[in-house]
């Protein structure tokens, strides 16, 4: 029988507390020793049948009789079987030949688990040879007392590693790949945050330090050991960043290294990156011939960069007006690899070369090109799974379906362009062109689009001033779905409310704000109709309300700003302006608004400050020079205030009121002469009024020219024989010449004096006789009395250079007895007209720009 005997040196190696299954092994084991140890056991090569002894019984393993075995329980109670058996002394045996006793009283030597020996046991006097398979974690050298270590842990921790010693070759050309690498890096960190600068420096320090590395290396004799991969990597990283900082020539030879270099893989595909150089650089024959250099070194397994490539190719042509080769081009990628810009490009090469058809086949294309998104179905939880509606929440709104939402955008875009561009061209009529174009869309994966091309269309209509048109195409969508509706409401209600009509503009406001409550254009017209009503409270709420359904609506801002400033709470109007400002920066409207309040505010010089800024956006603004000039002139800075008036006239010279400023500075400064062309010039735009001709007249007096003074009173004589100041100074000067026509004149004055007298007598009693009833009437009307008041008060420039000019000296006076200090009071006047123009300009954009600029401002200006 064979007998199994694996490791028993193993198990008696067990401290206490042992499995009952090894204290059985260890006594059994004295069975193997004395006189008779290969008593029972049976070699298989010995024997002549190799399937005899299977049934010989061992009783040393007979496990039925241990209840019976005094010495196996003396064992079990005491520590006798946990004591560890005495092993062998002879090096690489498992156990030896020693004999070891049992309770059983006899004594055997172990034998091996094949049934034979064990190892180094002597047979028949002859050794045999020792074996090296051997249980993991256990050794034949165990003695008494010892403890089961496997793993080896009571040796302690192992010996600390040998230090490296970095002054060796190998160890600084580490050291020097470690730093390359880093720099590289760190350059390419500090390009995407930004940092260009900083990363051009690392990119240069990273090929200073790699060049160092190659030197090193070959002083050190491993010259054929050169990291290609490192030098390729701080070559193009080089290259990049002189191409991001706009170092155009050192980028090209940068990247004309790597490509001449040979032992580069692939380094032809970096011939697009400097087409892409050339193309900056409006090199466009180069960029061509790059772009197709690079095309034959890609092979075609790179299908989606060979296609890139033509698509630049084509983009080159259409800058070089070739438009034959780009379509050649965008051809073969739609046949190729259809996307949404290569048709939408396609159709506009179509349309630069007026082709109906091609147009039209362009736009097929274009709009069958699959955009491989997911439904928006898809995205739509359903009530009955609530683990599929948990994956539905998530997904809703991750980047990949903001990337599919951003690309069907994209795609809406260009097609919405492509049809307003070719709806004109491809039919007699651009109403014929759009009513292709929206079947062809209600055809396609794009149905919803055909909406806004029916708006689009009615636009169109307003851009020709075909308001009908316009106003019948839109009624049609009054009883589409919602989002239609408002929109075609809100464009109906802009309409009206420039036509004036703003019962029809509240009504269709009204209408769009049903259909789309957060509609922030509705509001805005809604607010708009409330604002010419002048209920300035209400305007203001449906402002707010628009400017919280969308934060960024600036129409809304505006309007609620003018909506303050009407209400006088200038405060609040002023920060609306500075909000506005901070989104708007080069807004020459919102800059003035906010010089006109800082003015309202008595602060002045804040509202010169932004004048100033207007200035600078719009220098050929003539009524803001002009009231940057007055604002001047009102701080007593009479130079600023001549060069503001004096840019003011030179880019319009019909400014009455700039006209009069400036024939008045030059009178107080006492250059008549000059005063002269301004008051002809003003002659010129009012000829009925004779004041101009009497201050020209005046200033050829007052600069000594008494016969070109003459001439121009008799000229005004014949014009206005009745004007008495023009009779005066002909009298005047006609007797200190010494004429004969002074009696003439005389007579003509007295007779025209006395009929003034006789209308103002006329007049007095006229006025007398109905004072009564006018003061009756006037009693139960106070305020508008007040208002009457008001009006009077804000009297022209004009009427108060009349009066100056009726304050002139009388003829016994001298010449230059008038002050040119009077003058120049009657010609400044801080709240003359010159303060309205703003306000009609504000109310202009009030009433056109702003109120329902919303919906239009999109459709009008499509990029």
């Amino acid at each position: 029988m064979l007998i199994w005997i694996v490791g028993l040196n193993k198990v008696s190696a067990i401290t206490s507390l042992n499995c009952l299954f090894s204290i059985f092994v260890n006594i059994s084991c004295h069975h193997f020793s004395g006189d008779g140890e290969m008593e029972h056991v049976h070699l298989a090569v010995e024997e002549d049948d190799l399937y005899s002894g299977y049934n010989d019984y061992n009783p040393t393993f007979d496990s039925d009789e241990l209840e019976n075995d005094e010495s196996f329980k003396q064992a079990v109670r005491s520590s006798h079987g946990r004591r560890p058996p005495m092993t062998a002394k002879f090096p690489g045996t498992s156990m030896g030949a020693r004999p070891i006793a049992s309770s059983f009283g006899t004594r055997f030597s172990m034998a091996s688990s094949m049934g034979r020996s064990m190892t180094g046991a002597m047979q028949d006097g002859t050794a045999r040879p020792m074996t090296a398979v051997r249980a993991a974690g256990y050794t034949s050298s165990l003695t008494r007392g010892s403890t089961f270590d496997p793993l080896g842990q009571s040796r302690g921790p192992a010996p600390p590693l040998e230090a490296k010693n970095e002054d060796t070759p190998e160890e600084k050309i580490k050291i020097l790949e470690r730093k390359v690498n880093h720099l590289i890096e760190e350059s390419c960190m500090a390009q995407s945050t930004g940092a260009l600068q900083l990363a051009l420096e690392k990119a240069k320090e990273a090929g200073r330090k790699e060049r160092a590395l190659v030197r090193q290396r070959e002083q050190s004799g491993n010259a054929d050991n050169i990291n290609l991969d490192l030098t390729y990597s701080v070559l193009l990283n080089l290259a990049n960043q002189y191409a991001n900082n706009e170092m155009y020539p050192e980028a090209l030879n940068t990247y004309q290294v790597i490509v001449n270099n040979k032992m580069f893989n692939n380094a032809g595909h970096l011939k697009v990156n400097m087409a892409n150089i050339y193309f900056k650089l409006k090199n466009y024959p180069k960029a061509i011939k790059f772009y197709r250099m690079a095309l034959d070194q890609i092979s075609n397994a790179h299908k989606e960069m060979r296609i890139k490539i033509v698509q630049n190719i084509g983009m080159v042509f259409v800058c070089t007006g070739q438009y034959s080769d780009a379509i050649m081009s965008y051809e073969h990628i739609m046949s190729e690899s259809p996307n949404i810009k290569t048709g939408y490009n396609l159709t506009l090469c179509y349309y630069a070369i007026g082709d109906k058809e091609r147009m039209k086949k362009a736009f097929q294309k274009l709009i069958s090109v699959p955009l491989g998104i997911s439904d928006e179905e898809k995205y739509i939880p359903s009530n009955d799974d609530a683990g599929s509606n948990m994956v539905i929440e998530a997904i809703k709104n991750d980047k990949l379906h903001q990337m599919e939402r951003d690309l069907k955008v994209l795609a809406e875009k260009y097609i919405m362009t492509a049809a307003k561009l070719i709806a004109p061209a491809i039919e007699t009529s651009f109403a014929a062109g759009f009513d292709w174009c929206v079947d062809m869309v209600k055809s396609s994966q794009y149905v919803e689009l055909a909406n806004d091309l029916e708006i689009n269309k009615a636009i169109t209509y307003i851009r020709q001033k075909d308001f009908n048109q316009a106003m019948e195409t839109l009624k049609t969508f009054e009883k589409k779905d919602s989002r239609v509706k408002s929109a075609a409401a809100t464009n109906l209600s802009f309409l009206y409310f420039l036509e004036k009509d703003y019962d029809q503009a509240k009504r269709y406001a009204d209408l769009a704000m049903n259909a789309d409550r957060y509609n922030p254009a509705a509001l805005i017209n809604k607010g708009n109709t409330v604002f010419v009503k002048q209920d300035y409270e209400k305007a203001a709420e449906f402002y707010k309300e628009a400017l919280r359904n969308d934060s960024s609506c600036t129409e809304a801002l505006y309007n609620l700003g003018l909506a303050y400033k009407q209400l006088n709470r200038l405060e609040e109007a002023l920060d609306c302006f500075l909000k506005l400002h901070a989104i708007l920066r080069d807004s020459a409207q919102v800059m003035y608004q906010l010089a006109s309040l800082y003015e309202l505010l008595e602060d002045p010089q804040q509202a010169i400050k932004w004048l100033m800024q207007v200035i600078s956006v719009t220098p050929t603004d003539p009524h803001v020079l002009a009231k940057l000039g007055e604002l001047h002139d009102g701080e007593g800075d009479k130079s600023q205030a001549f060069q503001c008036y004096s840019e003011s006239f030179r880019y319009f010279p019909s400014n009455i009121d700039v006209i009069e400023w400036l024939g008045a500075y030059y009178i107080e400064t006492q250059f008549c002469e000059k005063a002269i062309q301004y008051f002809e010039r003003a002659t010129l735009i009012q000829p009925t009024q004779v004041k101009w001709q009497l201050m020209v007249a005046s200033c050829y007096r007052r600069s000594g020219n008494y016969q070109k003074a003459l001439e121009t009173y008799k000229d005004i004589h014949c014009k206005f024989p009745e004007n008495v100041e023009c009779l005066r100074f002909l009298v005047r000067l006609c007797t200190d010449i010494g004429l004969k026509e002074v009696q003439e004149y005389a007579t003509k004055l007295k007779k025209v004096e006395k009929l003034k007298e006789i209308r103002e007598q006329r007049v007095k009693s006229g006025r007398e006789g109905s004072a009564r009833g006018r003061r009756e009437g006037r009693e139960g009307s106070a305020g508008s009395a007040d208002s009457g008041r008001s009006s009077s008060s804000s009297s022209t420039k004009g009427e108060r250079l009349s009066a100056r000019m009726r304050s002139l000296p009388p003829s016994s006076e001298p010449y230059d007895g008038s002050s040119p200090k009077e003058l120049d009071a009657s010609y400044v006047d801080p709240l003359g007209p010159q303060m309205e123009r703003p306000k009609t300009g504000v109310k202009k954009r009030v009433e056109e720009d702003d109120f329902a600029d919303e919906e239009l401002g999109d459709d009008l200006l499509p990029e």
